[in-house]
């Protein structure tokens, strides 16, 4: 397994921060390799992937949710990663999103990738492309300020 931890501040409150993130249709606006995204239920999301000529499509499951301050979720099944984003308030125009992800390479080719920590600068460009998405676009409508709680028997 291996382990990705970026931040990036960005120019909004947290609220849009926040709201943005959970807008998950909107990832392949700023998320390299990503081709779309459908939202399934509240709470699970399906994936189209393009990644260096590799196609893939996959379901995530929010793992926990709480409005302004976290996302996490994990994949259903293959590729296997999780990971959370988590909202900090600097001051009222400012926000810190921070990444953490785990995830198990697959293969030779993404062996080799994560060997030259391509996924890591891919995250680091995809978190830059947010901030200049969001800061752009400002206030884009809510997301979805509903919330999942971490169930404690997992």
């Amino acid at each position: 397994m291996s382990t990705i931890e970026q931040s990036i501040d960005v120019e909004v409150p947290v609220r849009d921060a926040y709201d943005q993130w959970t807008r998950f249709t909107e990832f392949p606006d700023f998320m390299e390799g990503v081709d779309a995204i459908d939202q399934v239920t509240d709470t699970r999301t399906h994936w189209r992937t393009s990644i260096a000529g590799v196609k893939r499509e996959f379901d995530a499951e929010i793992t926990e949710q709480i409005p302004d301050e976290r996302v996490a979720w994990s994949t259903v099944d293959e590729p296997h990663q999780a990971g959370v984003v988590t909202f900090h308030r600097v001051d009222d125009a400012h926000t810190r999103v921070m990444l953490q992800m785990e995830y198990h390479p697959e293969g030779a080719a993404e062996k080799a990738g994560d060997a030259l920590h391509l996924v890591q600068h891919r995250v680091k460009g995809d978190l830059k492309r947010f901030k200049e998405y969001i800061e752009k676009k400002g206030h884009g409508g809510p997301g979805w300020r509903g919330e999942v709680r971490q169930d404690p028997t997992r």
